[in-house]
């Protein structure tokens, strides 16, 4: 376990329900869950998820602290946002699943291997050199994320697929060279160097 993820069962030892609410993007609405299930029923992938949101609330509030942030669960959420349209109680459901997979990773507790986790970073870091995603740089950091013989069998079942990017324009081949970049680059990593320091600061707030 890293330092800070001891340093918060330490501080929270008898309320994992407040360290939700503490560090937790809109962790202050589970405890609001009347538990009905409508979230998991609206879920497109509800079956495919280790806990469904109305559970992972009830987990929440039993203090299952381990089982909540090491689980997979929250990584499955694809901001279809059709558990908050639909609840009858307007909980912020997908926010507070985004907001447990922030804090899991702050902590060092993301399940080895995660799909999703690993997506996002290879999209932030594909992000960040240009300003703009390079769909074509990000694809293929995609498929070849799991190894050199994996990827050459998902680019060869996907190769229709680029074929008609490539002729739609929607992705284009001279991007390998490294692509265009945001007319003001510098601009563009001040704002996101602002806003880490908006969150360090909110974060300090509460003691994370």
């Amino acid at each position: 376990m890293s330092d800070m993820n001891n340093a918060m069962v330490e501080k929270y030892r008898n309320s994992f329900l407040s360290e939700v609410e503490a560090n937790v993007e809109e962790g202050e609405w589970v405890k609001m869950c009347m538990q009905c299930g409508v979230c998991a029923g609206s879920c497109p992938l509800g079956d495919a998820w280790e806990h469904t949101p109305q559970k992972i609330f009830m987990m929440i509030r039993a203090g299952k602290r381990e089982e909540v942030l090491a689980s997979d669960s929250m990584w499955m959420c694809t901001s279809c946002y059709n558990c908050i349209v639909r609840c009858p109680r307007e909980l912020p459901i997908t926010h507070i699943m985004h907001g447990l997979a922030h804090y899991a990773k702050r902590l060092g507790l993301v399940p080895q291997n995660q799909p999703t986790a690993k997506f996002a970073q290879l999209f932030w870091d594909n992000l960040m050199k240009k300003g703009r995603v390079n769909e074509l740089k990000l694809g293929m950091a995609l498929y070849f994320m799991n190894g050199f013989g994996e990827g050459v069998k998902v680019a060869m079942k996907n190769q229709k697929l680029g074929m008609n990017m490539i002729k739609t324009k929607r992705m284009n081949p001279m991007e390998i060279m490294g692509g265009h970049a945001v007319k003001d680059l510098s601009g563009f990593h001040k704002v996101i160097k602002k806003a880490e320091e908006l969150e360090e600061a909110r974060i300090a707030k509460h003691g994370g």
